[in-house]
């Protein structure tokens, strides 16, 4: 069973409401269609109800089980702009309704306030767009600052065992983050990996050097976040500074670290900042042929999906399964 299908099975055991804020794109309701007869979640799309029907005649799609909801004519307008005036200063009832009306921000809303599990959106909207709607709307879990993403990879082979998942993080959001913000995508990145994976994650933070065998601020960086990260989650199997080859292969680990739970079999990687992340998972998906699920959004208080432009239905179909996964764990 590949990786994709176990997500499948594990979203129909309980099976969760998903939001569709761009119901006017026909990707976006032929996944819809897709994720009804799969049986993998219940969906919600976001529109006209004119425009969404025009669409599904377009492709031969029977609407029957999709639920259709028109911000502009919803009962939880009202509500919801009423609920987010009271959440924030200077800003009255009537501004805040301008701003729910929008299709991102009242999806947000819906996840908010549990008229969902949680929201992919992103196939027509920027990446600044879903984050800072889903900053403002939904908010952060405890000891989240920032949100962040992961990425997993399914490699067809690695040394001597097949289909290995890594995951990487964090390959999409920040920067440059500090060393506060590098620990909190440690911890939050091994949680999810725990939950909706199934393993025991051994999360390496990556650097160019191997506890102290080079001295820059770089290396700094990530050796104070080691430390934050275990006051954060002392719980957590967490190791680092280490380089990519120390972290992933045993006779690395074993010239270069004397005594680690991580090097040598670490399955959670955390890479310094957002070049080595996006380049690594890149080199990873097209030189070693890895199939890459993401980037998937984390550290929000409900699951939020950020596709990309290009995704395609089927990528829609596979990462809302991902999405209804982390809504039944807790998206802890």
């Amino acid at each position: 069973m590949s990786l994709i299908d176990t997500f499948f099975e594990k979203a129909r055991k309980d099976k969760k409401r998903v939001v569709f804020p761009e119901g006017n794109d026909e990707k976006i309701i032929q996944a819809a269609g897709t994720i009804l007869d799969k049986n993998i979640a219940t969906p919600i799309v976001l529109g006209k109800e004119n425009e969404i029907n025009d669409l599904a005649k377009k492709i031969n799609l029977d609407l029957t089980g999709i639920k259709i909801i028109n911000p502009d004519t919803s009962p939880l307008l009202d509500k919801f702009g009423s609920l987010y005036a009271k959440r924030k200063e200077n800003i009255t009832e009537g501004i805040a309704k301008k701003l729910v009306r929008k299709n991102l921000f009242f999806g947000c809303m819906m996840a908010a306030e549990g008229e969902a599990d949680g929201i992919v959106a992103g196939i027509a909207h920027a990446t600044a767009s879903v984050l800072q709607s889903a900053g403002l709307a939904i908010g952060y879990l405890k000891d989240v600052h920032i949100p962040s993403s992961f990425f997993i990879m399914v490699l067809p082979q690695f040394l001597e065992e097949k289909n290995k998942i890594l995951v990487f993080a964090d390959c999409a959001v920040n920067i440059n983050p500090s060393a506060q913000e590098l620990a909190e995508i440690a911890v939050t990145t091994g949680k999810n990996a725990g939950n909706i994976l199934g393993i025991e994650p051994r999360i390496a933070f990556l650097s160019f050097s191997t506890k102290g065998s080079a001295s820059h601020a770089d290396a700094d960086k990530v050796i104070k976040a080691v430390e934050i990260a275990h006051g954060i989650a002392p719980e957590l199997i967490i190791d680092g500074e280490l380089q990519l080859d120390a972290a992933l292969i045993p006779r690395v680990a074993q010239k270069k670290v004397k005594l680690s739970e991580v090097a040598g079999k670490a399955n959670v990687l955390i890479f310094p900042d957002l070049d080595s992340g996006n380049i690594a998972y890149k080199l990873t998906q097209y030189l070693a042929g890895a199939q890459a699920y993401g980037p998937i959004l984390q550290g929000f208080k409900k699951p939020v999906c950020d596709l990309s432009r290009g995704a395609t239905a089927d990528d829609v179909v596979g990462i809302t399964a991902i999405v209804a996964v982390q809504a039944q764990k807790g998206n802890n």
